[in-house]
């Protein structure tokens, strides 16, 4: 049943009430260090040449700018240097604006949070579930990741896709990664549905409404949601992949999607819908911010942490509102402490730059000992790291991790970062992820278990591979060739060399290393050979993050 206009507002302002104030007091930023602004330079010290991409930054207090500056170059070509007025794709930033633009339509009455998708975009196939628009908003919906669908019909990074390309394979698919609800995956394609279903209700194209409802009335006169890759937006700065020799390569998407990203965007007008998202004026964005901020809540009635298109947390002890964004040689991060009223952004141009790395050590700067402190390190025993080396595999989602012990430390195999120790058998990778290991029997090593927190409260889950290597009769067993009808490719699976490769059209080979039993992966993918009942290989199944278990059948 359609719920009404009245109802659905209560309900935003209820959530809302139910996570917490929204903001701290007027003039709750306390005092901050007189050499702020110098701190703040010496944290992009690494990014000042005049030869490497770098960042715009931008800080506010109590909804006014404090400091914003660039570094670095917006254009290695001709010099030109990153300005606070320079223009950056804002990546998966983006988010927050598909999904307010659906809060206000659902404010005017024209939608539903709770309608199913399929009433909106009848393409959709029926999973026999519903799929609601909340569930697209809040990563909760199981459709499979627009990206790697395309990847797997032989779609290359560089390819021209548009939004008509994304939703005819969408249609395609005749399976989910989980049933709707039952999990948080983090998707992108839910929010390029959440586009098409902007526009098809409010009868604009999502910019134009953007514009109208979101931008102008804002002050964000330097934002815009991108439809065509060869516009020309002037100031903008150009994205950079780093090369193996050191250099720099030129990587600007040639995307022609929105919804999930699109926005270019200055630090400036950020922090102005940053302002907007924490501090709304009484009047009509009350209750859609409120909706916004306010975490969806999962399964078992915990928050999953995920608001209207941002991560609605912590860091060390305070309360955050934030997301990050990466497209191509794009990064960046815009984030806001509510109770604080500080506000950081940083947009930066070059794929190697970490931006929540640097707004978190801003962060420091100016909150000071308000942070928490970190979470203490301890010293592992050799023994004890010794114990945790080998190949685990998810049964929930076919994923499998590998570790490996390398220059004394614990990290995922080919991994940069260590993992680092603290106590018990967790460790951590960067702020938000942990790592714990236990072991599920005293008999062998092989009965562990790890379990993985990354964005979401529900840990991912693995077992020690225990499956023996297979030998090379079974390795000559899987050449041949399969079908994926859902992507329209057919794949080749050869044996050179003693090893196997997946081939098709477009793509590099997928080398793929035998981890136990009837199971490889290649990079970030796991691909596993399925059995028929009388043991005769009839298929392989594709896995990676975002996408689980995708079959390919025998030909």
């Amino acid at each position: 049943m359609r719920i009404s206009r009245s109802s659905l507002l209560m309900s935003i302002i209820a959530g809302a009430c139910a996570s917490g104030p929204a903001v701290g007091h007027p003039g709750s930023a306390a005092t901050v260090p007189a050499d702020r602004h110098t701190q703040v330079d010496a944290i992009f010290a690494p990014w000042t040449g005049t030869n490497t991409p770098g960042c715009a930054v931008g800080i506010s207090r109590d909804g006014a700018v404090d400091y914003a500056r660039g570094y670095g170059r917006a254009n290695l070509e001709y010099d030109n240097p990153i300005t606070p007025n320079s223009i950056f794709l804002s990546g998966s930033i983006s988010k927050q604006f598909t999904a307010f633009a659906i809060a206000l339509l659902a404010q005017d009455g024209k939608l539903s949070l709770d309608d199913d998708i399929r009433t909106y975009v009848p393409e959709m196939p029926d999973y026999g579930k519903t799929i609601s628009i909340a569930q697209l908003i809040h990563h909760t919906s199981g459709l499979r990741e627009q990206g790697q669908l395309l990847y797997l019909a032989g779609w290359r990074s560089d390819d021209v896709m548009t939004q008509d390309d994304m939703l005819a394979i969408a249609a395609k698919q005749r399976g989910l990664n989980f049933s709707p609800g039952s999990e948080t995956l983090y998707n992108n394609l839910g929010y390029t549905l959440l586009a098409v279903i902007a526009e098809r209700v409010s009868g604009k194209s999502l910019p134009e409404f953007a514009e109208e409802r979101i931008f102008k009335p804002l002050g964000m006169a330097d934002t815009h949601f991108q439809v065509d890759h060869n516009e020309i937006v002037r100031g903008r700065a150009a994205g950079y992949q780093a090369h193996a020799d050191g250099s720099w390569r030129i990587s600007i998407p040639a995307s022609d999607y929105y919804g999930p990203t699109g926005v270019f965007t200055t630090v400036g007008d950020l922090l102005k819908w940053e302002k907007a998202l924490v501090q709304p004026d009484a009047g009509s964005l009350q209750a859609p911010m409120a909706f916004m901020r306010t975490s969806a809540t999962a399964e078992s009635g915990s928050p999953s942490g995920y608001g209207g298109g941002v991560f609605v947390g912590t860091y060390r002890g305070l309360r955050t509102i934030g997301h990050d964004g990466v497209h191509a040689g794009y990064r960046t991060y815009a984030v806001a402490f509510p109770d604080q009223h500080l506000a950081i952004v940083t947009l930066c141009n070059g794929a190697s730059i970490a931006p929540q790395e640097l707004a978190q050590k801003i962060a420091a700067v100016y909150l000071g000992d308000r942070l928490a402190p970190p979470e203490g390190v301890v010293k592992a025993s050799a023994a004890e790291l010794a114990a945790w080396p080998g190949v685990y595999w998810s049964a929930l989602t076919d994923e499998v991790v590998r570790v490996e012990m390398k220059d004394g430390a614990l990290r995922p195999t080919g991994g940069s970062i260590p993992l680092e120790s603290l106590g018990g058998g967790l460790f951590r990778s960067g702020e938000t992820s942990r790592w714990q290991f236990n072991a599920t029997t005293d008999a062998v090593p092989a009965g562990r278990e790890l379990r993985i927190w990354d964005s979401w409260p529900t840990p991912r889950v693995f077992t020690r591979v225990q499956a023996p290597m297979p030998t090379d009769a079974e390795l000559a067993s899987f050449v041949g060739r399969y079908r994926i009808g859902e992507v329209d490719m057919t794949y080749a699976v050869l044996l050179t060399d003693g090893k196997l490769r997946v081939r098709w059209p477009r793509q590099s080979d997928l080398v793929l290393e035998p981890v136990g039993g009837d199971r490889f992966v290649s990079g970030a993918w796991t691909v596993t050979f399925t059995r028929s009942e009388v043991g005769a290989v009839d298929g392989f199944t594709f896995t990676a993050r975002r996408l689980r278990r995708m079959r390919a059948d025998r030909e």
